[in-house]
């Protein structure tokens, strides 16, 4: 694995053994992260993106329980920026983002986080960056980053 800390590394692929080590992994990208920026996670089910957001959520500051919103669609946290995560899972269609109103929430500094980003597209600003998430047939989680531009 190469180190967590640099972008050249995510941008090639970063794997992990563990929640613990995604979790460390994304403490550290958090420090690579701009402020205002949308981070949206794609993959399958189990594929690690709420323990990625957790590590980097963590990374940024916050203390305190770090949940999915898969209910609530929408969590936010305050620590050294603005966070607010989205799990766009159950929204049936890609105008639903706009009723969550991040745009009227965010405050600079912050980041999105936005989970089955797929789902709501269409809505995302342009220039965000994207983090693919896969397992591996060993058990192992992958993560690669693709940078806005």
């Amino acid at each position: 694995m190469g180190s967590p800390d640099a972008l050249a590394t995510w941008t090639a692929g970063l794997t992990t053994r563990s929640g613990e080590e995604t979790e460390r992994a994304a403490a550290a990208f958090a420090a690579l992260l701009p402020p205002d920026t949308l981070l949206a996670l794609s993959g399958d089910l189990g594929a690690g993106k709420t323990t990625f957001v957790r590590g980097l959520v963590r990374g940024l500051g916050v203390q305190g329980d770090i949940t999915s919103p898969s209910f609530a669609l929408l969590n936010v946290y305050a620590g050294s920026r603005q966070i607010l995560h989205v799990d766009a899972y159950r929204l049936t269609k890609p105008e639903s983002f706009d009723d969550l109103l991040i745009w009227d929430l965010a405050k600079s500094p912050w980041n999105v986080l936005v989970e089955w980003p797929e789902k709501v597209a269409s809505r995302l600003p342009q220039g965000h960056w994207q983090m693919k998430t896969a397992i591996l047939a060993d058990g192992g989680h992958r993560f690669q980053l693709t940078l806005a531009g």
